[in-house]
């Protein structure tokens, strides 16, 4: 898969010298002026302070021992902790994922699903977990669509039971540490346990994500009970604790996650979603779902084999169907393979980085769902043939239109022919929040992770008693096909997980990690995965300067999204001369990653300041 020869200007030489360069780099007071743009915040100043009595946020940190990075400096910590009491890489994540439920409650925690990516050291392999919820087993192809045949607006259907699948969080953590892991699940609970019994400082992304909320929380007392307290918003400095989340994560740690898919946990989920304890008095109306025991005891995660394409020399793995992160990601790839990027201007850069993100999005539309009820046909999208058959598309002086068709990878044509047969159909809408976090151990093991309950706050609805959000992430189906002449494999049906983008991403150079990423943010999850990618390894820049660039988005929509720092940038103009369409987008995404140096150091990396900046912590700063 991507394994055509390499063009000789692009060589896993030109990416080793990048990495080589690093640690001199990454000490720089700025980003390097690649784009000669400004970045979203540069990692020596412009990172907004903690709130008082807040733990610092370190967005860059190198050292030994392993490392850690999410958005979140509790959670980064809770890792860290399990990592100086010799667990593994694996351990760690769970860990700082279990944390994140505490202080990221509305974009992760085991109300929700996600997938795992994990590096093996000793066996050189790339493993994963496919953590996705699951539709009910009684739902069909109308489960988002109301008495009249039209789909339901899409903000009732988010706040309801209907948008709850079966939560496989909790599966994977436990799938995780059976099989990789060193640690007993009650042992890496503890850190989190104690995190939410004692309560951790709101600060101002805290604060603001609650108030976005506050209209529909209210109306489950629940939900205002937990993050509403006395009625009123969160203020920033004070401290928001969780004894119900504690009790929760306690259960589990004694009796496993069978509390939740066969036990008491479980029953109270299922009770919620089917009868969702919303204020009388409110005036919202909240559809019930049809989640039922038998849902939860059929849950399980799927072991299935990474994406796999070859860049630069370098091996990128990634997240396989029912994601659509690591074929798309893949896919650009491919596609911007035979360019030379490193020597382009920064408009041609980023033209070329939008075309080939225009095109893979086009291609997941008409491909990718789950591969359990849908034939997707994984390894042609990843191929070099297929890429070869769409990067031909792609004009230095022309801009192409979304939506663009599909190609067809099963029967790409002729080298050189550009594959236009298929029938155009717009990109589907899908929500912007989740969380990400990466994780590496001494022994070199790696792991990223992305988990999620989907919109910020998920579908609004506490379990009462177990202090977590239930998931709105059936909403990622299309509630309709967005065109009925165009097959849609992303409709609901009975046990299938809907489509994601999460693209948890880990970067091999032969046996030996590289860096491993990934981010939240929806459908811009690709992109800024994608980009993040280009600009360390084609342009240069350091792991934290790569993630702090000004981010654009193209999803085969009319217009691209950009972020201010690229927007107020004279690149716009020069990219809009050619014929791209832009609007402003103020944040895309929240990447974390992880790097090995060639030193033996880990290089921890998060952002400077999208969501208040996030947290990169290592276990000893020296040897």
């Amino acid at each position: 898969m991507g394994h055509a020869a390499r063009p000789a200007t692009a060589t896993r030489a030109t990416a080793r010298a990048a990495r080589r360069a690093l640690p001199a780099l990454a000490a720089a007071a700025g980003m390097v002026a690649v784009l000669g743009i400004a970045p979203a915040g540069a990692h020596a100043a412009g990172v907004a302070g903690p709130a008082a009595g807040a733990p610092e946020k370190t967005p860059v940190a190198t050292g030994y021992g392993g490392a850690v990075s999410s958005v979140d400096p509790d959670a980064s910590a809770a890792g860290i902790d399990v990592l100086r009491r010799g667990g593994n890489a694996v351990d760690a994540a769970v860990a700082t994922a279990a944390a994140l439920g505490v202080t990221e409650p509305y974009s992760a925690g085991i109300g929700g699903g996600g997938y795992f990516v994990y590096y093996n050291a000793k066996r050189h392999t790339v493993s994963t977990l496919d953590g996705r919820e699951t539709a009910p087993l009684s739902a069909n192809q109308n489960l988002f669509l109301g008495k009249d045949g039209k789909p339901l607006p899409f903000d009732d259907a988010v706040t309801s039971g209907l948008s709850v699948g079966t939560p496989g969080t909790a599966a994977t953590w436990r799938d995780a540490l059976d099989d990789w892991g060193t640690r007993s699940l009650g042992q890496v609970l503890k850190p989190a346990e104690k995190l939410a019994r004692d309560g951790f400082t709101v600060d101002k992304t805290f604060r603001q994500q609650t108030a976005d909320n506050e209209d529909r929380f209210k109306d489950f007392p629940a939900t205002a009970e937990l993050f509403l307290p006395g009625g009123k918003l969160p203020a920033v400095g004070s401290t928001l604790r969780n004894p119900d989340l504690a009790r929760t994560y306690a259960l589990l740690a004694k009796k496993g996650v069978g509390a939740i898919y066969k036990g008491e946990v479980g029953r109270d989920i299922v009770s919620t979603v089917r009868k969702p304890p919303v204020d009388p008095k409110a005036p919202r109306v909240v559809r019930p779902g049809d989640l039922r025991a038998e849902d939860l005891r059929a849950y399980g995660t799927k072991r299935q084999a990474p994406t796999r394409t070859s860049y630069r020399g370098l091996d990128v793995y990634g997240m396989a169907p029912s994601s659509s992160g690591g074929t798309s990601v893949a896919e650009a790839l491919n596609i911007l393979e035979r360019t030379d990027l490193s020597k382009l201007s920064g408009r041609d850069y980023l033209h070329r980085y939008i075309e080939a993100s225009r095109i893979a999005f086009a291609d997941r539309g008409r491909w990718v769902g789950d591969p359990a009820a849908e034939d997707v046909p994984t390894k042609a999208l990843t191929s070099q043939r297929f890429a070869d058959s769409r990067a031909c598309l792609i004009k230095p002086d022309a801009v192409l239109k979304s939506p663009l068709a599909p190609g067809d990878p099963r029967n790409p044509g002729a080298p050189g022919t550009c594959d236009t047969r298929g029938h155009a159909a717009p990109t589907t809408y899908e929500g912007e929040n989740t969380t990400h976090l990466t994780t590496a151990d001494k022994w070199g093991n790696v792991v990223a992770y992305t988990l999620t309950i989907e919109q910020t706050g998920g579908s609004g609805i506490t379990v009462p008693g177990r202090g977590f959000l239930l998931n709105n992430e059936l909403t990622d189906f299309s509630f309709a096909p967005a065109d009925p002449a165009v097959h849609d494999p992303n409709l609901p049906g009975p046990g299938k997980r809907p489509r994601s983008s999460m693209s948890p991403t880990i970067v091999l150079d032969g046996h030996k990690p590289v860096l491993a990423l990934g981010s939240p943010g929806g459908a811009t999850i690709i992109t800024t995965v994608l980009q993040t990618l280009l600009n360390h390894l084609d342009r240069g820049m350091p792991l934290v300067d790569a993630i702090a660039a000004p981010r654009a988005s193209q999803r085969n929509a009319a217009q691209t999204e950009l972020e201010p720092g690229l927007w107020n940038s004279p690149e716009r103009a020069r990219l809009e001369a050619l014929g791209h369409a832009f609007k402003e987008n103020p944040e895309i995404g929240a990447a974390t990653g992880v790097q090995r140096l060639g030193d033996g150091r880990w290089l921890a990396a998060a952002e400077t300041t999208r969501r208040g900046g996030g947290s990169a912590m290592v276990v000893r700063p020296a040897g």
